[in-house]
């Protein structure tokens, strides 16, 4: 399987990472990487950019060194509503829209309110990718967040950085997540999370347990830059 497009990659505008869009794309160019998304942490991370950033990527040419990039961001979910940390008319704008739990803008809940943080966001109509949902420190119920993905027509992520270097103990819960998208008929995203030019394009951990779990290149659009660009003009559209 050949991974043409990477969902989920940082800058130092995100105020923990270490490269600019210009190295990201560089490295991601090296790689034979066709497509980057470009998901800086929203503003309730702490060190991260100001609303103005995100209202500005339109500055951004949308092509990099021959890499395509998408101008969007990894939006904090920050109550158990699913309630998100940019406005509506913000995330509208951008093409691309990445949602995740993380305990410094929320604490971890019970498993109900987790799950239900989560299918908040998906329902919101605003979310196109939920990120590292096998994280451990926030236990969900897989089955629901799974089937409200499904229904509202949103991506699952299987994070690369969280079966290596980030958020140990997920390997499991991503384990199971991949074996019930596939059953279940979800479409999975393939994400590097880098917050370093070199971690770009990096999927060997998620491939090899995709490969344990049986998933196949039908069940993953990172493998086809105009089916995800198809994906997310269809929601738009709608």
């Amino acid at each position: 399987m050949k991974i043409l497009v990477d969902t989920h990659t940082h800058t130092i505008a995100s105020g923990h990472a270490y490269s600019t869009l210009l190295e990201n794309c560089l490295e991601a160019s090296k790689k034979r990487i066709k497509l980057i998304a470009l998901t800086d942490h929203g503003p309730a991370m702490p060190g991260g950019p100001h609303i103005f950033y995100f209202g500005n990527l339109k500055a951004i040419p949308s092509e990099i060194n021959g890499v395509e990039v998408l101008k969007g961001v990894e939006a904090n979910i920050i109550d158990y509503d699913g309630r998100l940390d940019l406005d509506e008319e913000r995330l509208s704008r951008l093409d691309i829209v990445v949602a995740s739990l993380h305990d410094v803008c929320i604490t971890p809940g019970s498993k109900k309110d987790n799950t239900r943080a989560i299918i908040g966001a998906i329902k919101s109509g605003m979310v196109d990718i939920i990120a590292h949902p096998g994280n451990p420190a926030f236990e969900i119920d897989k089955k629901e967040v799974l089937k409200a993905a499904k229904d509202y027509n949103v991506l699952i992520e299987i994070n690369n950085s969280s079966l290596g270097i980030s958020r140990p103990g997920s390997y499991q819960n991503c384990s199971e997540i991949a074996r019930m998208a596939v059953d279940m008929g979800n479409l999975l995203t393939l994400g590097s999370d880098a917050h370093i030019c070199y971690h770009i394009g990096e999927f060997k951990e998620a491939l090899n347990m995709l490969k344990e779990c049986g998933v196949t290149e039908e069940n993953i659009i990172s493998t086809d830059v105009e089916r995800l660009k198809r994906f997310l003009k269809l929601r738009r559209n709608k």
